[in-house]
């Protein structure tokens, strides 16, 4: 079943990246903090031919730093090859709301970022987690990475008006 509406809707939470096994299961990267994370999710959607489809998960468990998972309809190592590659995503209203202050990172996506200082770094485009802290790429004239830091580096979040303010000397 396509589901041409959720263009706008669909995180992209995942990636089936090979076969795992004989019997139609499939090894899936996640862009989850804790890979697990995912399974609490259904339905899932996959994007196949530029669509997204339901997609039913039978059964997943956490496998090093990502999961493994039998699909629905994928029965053998050839149906899970053919899925190599393949986005998962989740509709968002299936996310819990963010606390207060906090945000999910496709929140911060397309931002505007600016210094105390009024100089418009670019927009955010995307994040990544180093261990320490989560950093921002940052693609303007330059690209810069900022650390996402609130309270010290950042500043202010203002989602209405889609600017991140920012403590930050961009040649640093």
């Amino acid at each position: 079943m396509a589901v041409d509406s959720l263009k706008d809707d669909v995180l992209v939470m995942g990636r089936i990246a090979s076969p795992y096994g004989v019997k139609g299961w499939v090894r899936i990267n996640t862009f989850t903090a804790v890979p697990g994370n995912l399974l609490d999710y259904s339905p899932w959607y996959v994007q196949q031919r530029g669509e997204w489809q339901v997609i039913e998960v039978l059964a997943g468990k956490q496998h090093g730093k990502g999961l493994v998972v039998h699909l629905k309809s994928c029965d053998d190592r050839d149906a899970a090859a053919a899925l190599t590659g393949t986005d998962i995503g989740i509709y968002r209203s299936q996310l819990p709301p963010a606390a207060e202050d906090e945000y999910y990172w496709s929140d911060l996506v397309g931002l505007q970022v600016i210094t105390t200082s009024d100089r418009v770094l670019g927009v955010v485009d995307h994040l990544f987690e180093t261990g320490a802290n989560d950093v921002m790429v940052v693609k303007g004239e330059q690209e810069c990475l900022v650390p996402y830091i609130p309270g010290q580096v950042v500043e202010s979040v203002d989602l209405d008006n889609s600017i991140i303010r920012v403590d930050w000397d961009p040649d640093f």
